[in-house]
């Protein structure tokens, strides 16, 4: 069965059928961003309406971000889901460094998107709300119910498909609710797509001001670019994306024979990257050492080499003009996590947090571990048994802020479906919070 939406547009002007009867009324629709924005613009467009963004941001569970425990709107709004609180035993102030972060990327969002100018004005009009698609529908109730107090006469709500609950909650919020195509098993909105590619700041940004929907919906993309990286008498590899305002860079220390071509370090990174941050995925080994060691393994339980090699690749970042004003953070696998945290023991002043990806610490002497200062994110596999175990036996020599993750029915390589995706929500939330703006 052939999916129902090309892409976000097509949904776009489905929806607008949907909605004609609100033609001639020049309705309000508001877009939620990002993946909003490309359908509320064909809706604008169809019903002759004025085009603008409603900035909310879901607050998830700590530990399964996917689980929406409120929401928060502009203007302090906070929106939240008491059963699911009860549910998991928490109050609000067990969640309050989530809300400080996703307030964090809320305001990131409101300047990006807005600029100096002040929310929309509600009071008296139509206002149509617009969102991709609703599986759980928090986002959208934070949206609703900051139009309910600011006045406004009608509230609709619009998606091209929504799970039926989600629907069924929300009509107790909206005048109405109008879905294009409602769908009885919807898992992801996703799902609903043939392309469902990740909606670009630039796109919404170029909707915004009038574009033609063929140029708003090819934006400058973030372009990784080949480095070479001088470190101690050798030349290592490397390519550099840094999307437009990253204020913070990730450097991918890999181990055990890897490089910077590894396909889940790579998906890690477009994860990181889509939220903002910059990347290096760089080879610690030059190309005659990564063939004697394809044929020996003689280098990859080297950690002293490699985190060396981490330190250099720092040193390079924190003083080039193009990325000294960048935070630095490091994500390591395997023996590469091993590196990177004796790298962030020698650089505590330029390495602002650490992830490791079922690293090896009990590599890291002990001192060092211990001197560590920079906030360190483990993750391990439930089924890892052997490498949780070590972790366990070091933790206790981590001084620095630090935290535990297992993720289950993951093995080493975490090849189990959605386990990666789990790694890389939890590296970007880690980075987000602890890789904030140098001030000045």
């Amino acid at each position: 069965m052939p999916l129902p939406f090309a892409d976000r547009r097509d949904a776009g002007r489905r929806l607008a059928a949907a909605l004609a009867r609100w033609r001639g009324r020049r309705p309000l629709v508001l877009a939620l961003p990002r993946g909003g924005v490309p359908v509320g613009d064909e809706v604008a467009r169809a019903l002759e309406g004025e085009l603008d963004v409603l900035v909310v941001r879901k607050v998830g569970a700590p530990g399964h971000e996917e689980l929406a425990l409120g929401a928060l709107g502009p203007d302090g709004v906070v929106v939240w889901n008491h059963p699911e609180l009860r549910t998991l035993g928490l109050v609000e102030r067990d969640i309050a460094p989530t809300v400080a972060r996703e307030r964090r990327e809320l305001e990131r969002r409101l300047a990006a998107f807005r600029g100096r100018r002040p929310p929309p004005d509600v009071a008296g009009r139509v206002v149509i709300v617009v969102d991709d698609g609703i599986a759980t529908g928090a986002t959208a109730r934070a949206a609703l119910r900051w139009l309910r107090g600011r006045g406004a006469s009608e509230v609709v709500l619009a998606v091209p498909v929504a799970s039926p609950d989600a629907v069924a909650t929300l009509s107790r919020e909206a005048d109405e609710v109008v879905v294009a195509e409602p769908a009885d098993d919807l898992g992801a909105v996703g799902a609903a797509y043939e392309d469902f590619a990740q909606v670009e700041d630039a796109e919404v940004v170029a909707t915004l001001r009038g574009a033609t929907p063929s140029a708003a919906a090819a934006p400058a993309p973030s372009v990784a670019r080949a480095v070479r990286v001088g470190v101690r008498g050798t030349v290592l590899d490397g390519d550099l994306t840094v999307p437009s305002g990253a204020t913070a860079v990730v450097v991918f220390a890999h181990g055990s024979g890897s490089g910077r071509g590894s396909p889940r370090n790579r998906a890690v990174a477009r994860v990181l990257e889509e939220a903002g941050l910059a990347t290096l995925l760089v080879d610690l080994l030059d190309a005659q050492e990564a063939a004697r060691d394809e044929r020996t393994a003689c280098h990859r339980f080297d950690v002293a080499l490699l985190g060396a090699r981490v330190v250099g690749v720092v040193d390079a970042l924190a003083g080039a003009a193009a990325t000294s004003s960048l935070r630095i953070g490091l994500f390591g696998a395997s023996t590469g996590a091993a590196a990177a945290l004796l790298a962030a023991a020698e650089r505590p002043r330029e390495v602002g947090a650490v992830v490791s990806r079922g690293g090896r610490p009990d590599l890291v002497p002990s001192s060092v571990l211990a001197s560590v200062q920079a906030p360190t994110r483990l993750v391990v596999g439930g089924l890892d048994a052997e490498v949780l175990a070590l972790h366990h036996v070091v933790l206790g020599r981590l001084r620095c802020p630090h935290r535990l993750d297992v993720v289950p029915g993951a093995s080493h390589l975490f090849e189990e479906p959605g386990t990666l995706e789990r790694v890389a929500v939890l590296a970007r939330d880690w980075f987000l919070e602890h890789l904030r703006p140098r001030r000045g």
